[in-house]
């Protein structure tokens, strides 16, 4: 039982996540443990504490050595922010022009991958943390002490006593398309979020002329991690409803703590766990963990009332309308054209695992469709990203949201019969089939067909031109049938116009 439990196929990743999680908890409190241990003032220690969270939370290099260096990075960029914040703490109109030049940059950063991704956020949060915390620049040095004493402390974590990503392969990085000023949608996003973010500060000043800052942090986190505008207005709608989802959890649970210690201590724990273990699965989850988080932070700070949550709502919804303005009104990436660039790159790579399965059953030693799996799979956790505007329930649109469902259900076979093929060409006993191999070139066929620029029927007619009788007693033959009947049938909802109805429906 237990073996079954540990060993047998995890395809939620519960168990990565939990793990994921653990260490989060563990390494964030090692963090704040060592800066208690070094005299650090609560400031420093919640300071501290930030700084181990977001290494551990953002930094996502795909091989180990990467995510070490780009630990390491961090420092580099957030302690000149930092200081810049300090500095500018007593001059409004600077202040607010370099948080949103630091705002506009750290998502124009994204174009240099999970890299850029990392550098970006921590650079923003240094000078989001100096405006929570009212940073002066007396305070400059013990600051400075307790980010480089965390960093070490969750590296020592990561890279040391739990690297579980040694035994895991490589993530593989999906990198944007290339294109040029204007067209590439990192410059359109860093622009969208510097307008929004100049509306959330303005919306958040006008609220309040000491919290303002939550409004911007709000427009920021929704800019995170999405490409298109449908993203980010359910990002947007699924942020604020965290939000109010964690409020009651502050006014029932946290304010009767009156900052007690232990109590606190163990709800920063829980808030920093269900951090890290919703973040793959549920926008809405996470920003109730970082509610409470933060709700517990204020608690120990000794300024959480009713009233300062109920701003922090508020400042919330108004960095999310900044965000939503922004991306309506200004560069607008369309989720469309977003999401068939996505649909078309995983099609393709339908198209290329298949081929090295081919090779790999007609005998090339080198042929190995693994890693074109863990891509495949790497590229559908993107289109269900893209997507999910589409199929969100609250979606006026019947027809679209049908279609869309239509398409991650068809893709979900397509990789799931490819990870099969894939089984069965790794099989040293496998040999060689003619079948197998005529298989395979229709598979392409069909994929070659589908990303064609060509109308409906004449797609949906090719491809299922290119479907013959295929024996099935053999499991590569299998796989290889439901592969093509799934590809058959993605033609209808891929070529159909986007308003037309679902053929069929």
């Amino acid at each position: 039982m237990l073996k079954r439990a540990f060993v047998a196929p995890d395809p939620g990743r519960l168990r990565l996540r939990l793990r994921h999680a653990t260490r989060a908890v563990l390494g964030i409190g090692l963090a704040v443990i060592v800066c208690g241990l070094a005299g650090h003032s609560l400031v420093g220690a919640v300071t501290g504490g930030l700084a181990a969270l977001l290494a551990l939370f953002t930094v996502t290099d795909p091989t180990v050595r990467g995510q070490a260096v780009t630990t390491a990075l961090l420092p580099v960029v957030g302690l000149p922010v930092l200081a810049l914040a300090a500095v500018l703490h007593d001059v409004p109109v600077a202040r607010d022009l370099a948080f949103l030049a630091v705002m506009g940059a750290g998502v124009y950063a994204r174009r240099w991958g999970p890299r850029g991704h990392s550098l970006g956020v921590f650079a923003f949060m240094a000078f989001f943390i100096t405006q929570f915390l009212h940073t002066l620049p007396g305070q400059l040095p013990e600051l400075y002490a307790a980010v480089l004493l965390s960093l070490l402390a969750a590296s020592a974590v990561r890279f040391g006593l739990w690297c579980y990503e040694r035994r895991l392969p490589a993530a593989p990085v999906l990198a944007p398309a290339a294109a040029r000023g204007l067209a590439r949608a990192t410059t359109r996003q860093a622009v969208q979020a510097m307008v929004g973010g100049a509306l959330a500060l303005l919306a958040g000043q006008f609220l309040s002329g000491e919290r303002w800052y939550w409004a911007v942090g709000a427009t920021w986190w929704v800019f995170v991690n999405t490409t298109s505008r449908g993203e980010t207005l359910v990002r947007s709608f699924r942020r604020v409803l965290g939000t109010v989802a964690g409020i009651p959890v502050g006014l029932l649970v946290i304010a009767p703590l009156h900052g007690s210690a232990l109590p606190s201590a163990v709800l920063v724990a829980l808030g920093v766990f269900g951090i890290f273990y919703t973040a793959a699965v549920s926008y809405t989850w996470m920003m109730f963990s970082v509610t409470v988080l933060a709700g517990t932070l204020y608690g120990l700070l000794g300024v959480l009332d009713p009233a300062l949550l109920a701003l922090r709502l508020v400042e919330t919804g108004a960095g999310a309308l900044g965000a939503t303005v922004a991306v309506l009104l200004v560069l607008p990436v369309t989720t469309h054209a977003t999401t068939d660039a996505w649909i078309q790159r995983a099609l393709r790579c339908v198209h290329a695992c298949t081929a090295e399965a081919t090779a790999r059953l007609a005998g090339s030693p080198t042929a190995d469709p693994a890693p074109r799996v863990a891509e495949l799979e790497a590229l559908l956790g993107r289109v269900r990203l893209s997507l999910g505007p589409l199929v969100h329930p609250l979606s006026p649109f019947r027809a679209r949201r049908a279609r869309a469902g239509q398409v991650l259900a068809l893709l979900d076979v397509c990789v799931r019969e490819v990870r099969g093929l894939a089984s069965v060409a790794a099989d040293p006993e496998a040999s060689h089939d003619a079948r197998l191999a005529a298989a395979c070139w229709r598979v392409e066929a069909s994929v070659e067909t589908l990303t064609s620029r060509v109308r409906r029927y004449r797609a949906a007619a090719a491809v299922e031109g290119a479907l013959a009788p295929v024996h099935v007693a053999e499991p590569a033959l299998a796989h290889l049938h439901s592969l093509e009947r799934a590809l058959a049938e993605l033609a209808a909802p891929l070529h159909s116009s986007p308003r037309s109805p679902l053929v069929g429906a």
